[in-house]
C-alpha cells in the first residue's frame, strides 16, 4: 500500500456480552488505493467498519485505537467532527440512511452545503455549488441526475437504485476516505462495472476506500490490498491473489439443488399454483409512471422461478405484487386459479401460502424483539403452533442455516446482515408456504452459506412441493436453481423460456447485455452445466 494512511486501527477489539466480535484487528487505509475486508458472513466486517467511525452497535464495547486523518475516535471517546467530511460510511443495508420523507434531491444538496460552508461568500454561489455537487454524486452513482430523479423520494426507486442513492449520498459529503459495506448489493452485473469504475475513480482522486464484500470478482478489480477476517481475527493479508481463493464456481459448492426432469405437458395441462395475468403496476396516481407493463406469468408446484434484469426492471415491484404489498396494481393474481387480494384483505391461509423475503431484510425485523422470537413467531401465527414446539422448530431451522441460537437469540442489530438474511428465510420457511418470493437472498452470503441456503430451498421443494420465485442478479446462481428464467427489460418480459436455454442462447439484447457485462458469467455458467 502507498499513500498518507487516513485510517489506521491498532488492537481494536469488540465485544458484546461475554461475547469477541472483533479480536485485536490492525488495519490501514490509505489515500488514492481500494483496502478490501473479507470474510465469511459474521466474522466481524462491518463490527470492524463501523468502528473505524467510532461507532458501534447497541451493547457492542469497542477497545483498542482508531485514528482518523490524525483523530481518535474509539480510546479517546470519539471524535464526530471527522464523519461525513473526513470519512463517510454507506451500510449494507441502505434503507438506513435514506430519509423517506424527504425528496433525495434535497437531501443531497444538504449534505453538499453541510459539508462545503459557505464561510462568507455569495449564498447564492453557494447553493448552485451544492446543487452541481449533488448531480455529479448522482452521476457517479450511476443515476440519473435530471429534476424527475432529484424530486423522488426513496420508496419510488428500485433496491439497487437505493444503494446506489446511498452511494451518492456519502459522494456528497467530498470525503478523505470512504467505507463501502457491499456497494455491488441488488446492482446487475452491467451496473456493478460501471460503480466499480467509478470506484476506482475515487481512489485515482486521492480518496482512501475501504470496500467490504463477498464479491470476490468485484475485490480482484478494484483492491490493492485485502485483509481477511474469520471469527473477528485477521487470518491473512496481502495481494488479492495471495488471499482470495482462485476462483468461485458454484459448481463445486455445497448443497446445490439438482436439476428437476421438465414437465413435457403444455401449459395448460399442470395444475399452476400461482399465475399473473396483465399485471401493471404504477408508483404514483395517474399510473403515468408504470414499473410494471402487462406481465403474465405462470408458477408450477416445486418450481423455481428465476427472475432476471437491470437494477429498475421492476423484479422487485414484480415481488411485491404477488405479496399483496404493493397497491397500485391492475391485472389479475391467481392463487390455485383464485383471486388473491391485496395483504391486507388476505386470510391467514392465504397469507401462509405466500411468503415473501425482502431484499433490505434489516428493515423487516423489528429491533426490539429477538430474531429466534421473530423467527418462531411465523409458526405460532400461521400454523397454529404452541410457542415451545415454534421456538424448537425455528432454532433447528436456524442451526442448519448455520445461525446458533444463542446467535438468533440477540436482537437484530447484533446480527451481520448474512446472518439476518438467513434468518428473514427461516422465517419464511416456516410459514411452510406454497410460493416463496426470494428477493436477492444470498447477496451478503459467502459460498458456503449459499449453498446452506439453496440446500433448504430444495428440500422445501423435494419435500412440501414448494414452489420458488428467485429474483437474483448472480446469472451463475440463477442458472444453476431456477428451471425456468424470465427476464425483465423496463417493466416488461424481454424474454421466457428454459434456464439453460435462456441464459446459454439468449435472443433478446436484455439477457445478453446481463451475459456480457460479466467476462466470467459464460465461464461459470459452463462449468455449472458440466
Amino acid at each position: 500500500m502507498s499513500g498518507e494512511v487516513v485510517v489506521r486501527a491498532r488492537e481494536l477489539t469488540a465485544r458484546a456480552g461475554d461475547a469477541v466480535l472483533v479480536d485485536g484487528v490492525d488495519l490501514d487505509v490509505a489515500a488514492g488505493a481500494v483496502t478490501a475486508l473479507v470474510g465469511p458472513s459474521g466474522s466481524g466486517k462491518t463490527t470492524t467498519a463501523l468502528a473505524l467511525l467510532g461507532e458501534s452497535e447497541p451493547g457492542v464495547r469497542l477497545a483498542g485505537s482508531v485514528l482518523v486523518a490524525g483523530h481518535e475516535v474509539v480510546a479517546g471517546g470519539g471524535d464526530a467532527h471527522v464523519l461525513g467530511g473526513t470519512v463517510a460510511y454507506m451500510p449494507q443495508h441502505p434503507a438506513a440512511t435514506l430519509n423517506p420523507a424527504r425528496r433525495v434531491g434535497a437531501v443531497l444538496t444538504e449534505l453538499a452545503r453541510l459539508h462545503a460552508p459557505e464561510d462568507g461568500a455569495d449564498r447564492s454561489a453557494a447553493r448552485r455549488q451544492a446543487r452541481a455537487t449533488a448531480a455529479r454524486a448522482l452521476r457517479r452513482a450511476q443515476l440519473p441526475d435530471d429534476r424527475g430523479t432529484l424530486r423522488r423520494f426513496p420508496h419510488q426507486f428500485s433496491g439497487g437504485q437505493r444503494q446506489r442513492l446511498a452511494l451518492a449520498q456519502v459522494l456528497a459529503c467530498r470525503p478523505r476516505a470512504v467505507v463501502l459495506d457491499e456497494p455491488g448489493t441488488g446492482l446487475d452485473p452491467a451496473t456493478r462495472l460501471a460503480v466499480a469504475s467509478e470506484l476506482t475513480a475515487l481512489a485515482d482522486d486521492g480518496i482512501a476506500v475501504l470496500l467490504l464484500s463477498h464479491d470476490h470478482a468485484l475485490v480482484r478489480r478494484l483492491a490493492q490490498h485485502v485483509v481477511r477476517l474469520e471469527e473477528g481475527r485477521v487470518t491473512a493479508q496481502g495481494l488479492p491473489g495471495e488471499v482470495l481463493p482462485d476462483r468461485r464456481s458454484f459448481a463445486v459448492g455445497p448443497t446445490l439443488p439438482q436439476p428437476r426432469p421438465v414437465d413435457a405437458r403444455p401449459p395448460e395441462a399442470r395444475p399452476a399454483v400461482l399465475e399473473t395475468q396483465g399485471l401493471t403496476a404504477w408508483l404514483r396516481p395517474g399510473r403515468r409512471d408504470a414499473v410494471l407493463h402487462d406481465v403474465a406469468l405462470r408458477l408450477d408446484p416445486a418450481e423455481c422461478l428465476g427472475v432476471a434484469g437491470r437494477s429498475g426492471s421492476g423484479k422487485t415491484t414484480l415481488a411485491r405484487c404477488v405479496a399483496g404489498l404493493h397497491e397500485r396494481r391492475d391485472g389479475r393474481l391467481l392463487l390455485d386459479g383464485r383471486p388473491l387480494p391485496l395483504l391486507r384483505d388476505r386470510s391467514t391461509e392465504q397469507r401462509r401460502r405466500v411468503q415473501y423475503v425482502w431484499q433490505e431484510v434489516r428493515g423487516s425485523f423489528d429491533e426490539r424483539r429477538t430474531v429466534l422470537d421473530q423467527v418462531a413467531r411465523t409458526a405460532v401465527r400461521l400454523r397454529g403452533l404452541d410457542r415451545d414446539r415454534a421456538t424448537e422448530e425455528a432454532a433447528a431451522l436456524l442451526a442448519r442455516l448455520d445461525v446458533a441460537e444463542e446467535t438468533a437469540a440477540r436482537p437484530p442489530a447484533s446480527l451481520s446482515g448474512g446472518q439476518l438474511q438467513r434468518a428473514a428465510l427461516a422465517r419464511a420457511l416456516l410459514a411452510e408456504p406454497d410460493v416463496l418470493l426470494c428477493d436477492e437472498i444470498t447477496s451478503a452470503l459467502d459460498e458456503h452459506a449459499t449453498g446452506l441456503v439453496t440446500g433448504e430451498l430444495a428440500r422445501a421443494r423435494e419435500e412440501r412441493g414448494t414452489a420458488v420465485v428467485w429474483i437474483g442478479h448472480d446469472i451463475p446462481l440463477l442458472g444453476a436453481v431456477a428451471d425456468r428464467v424470465v427476464v425483465l427489460e423496463a417493466g416488461r418480459v424481454a424474454e421466457h423460456g428454459e434456464a439453460g436455454e435462456v441464459l446459454a442462447s439468449p435472443r433478446t439484447g436484455a439477457t445478453r447485455q446481463l451475459l456480457g457485462a460479466d467476462p466470467a458469467t459464460q465461464q461459470v455458467l459452463t462449468a455449472t452445466d458440466t
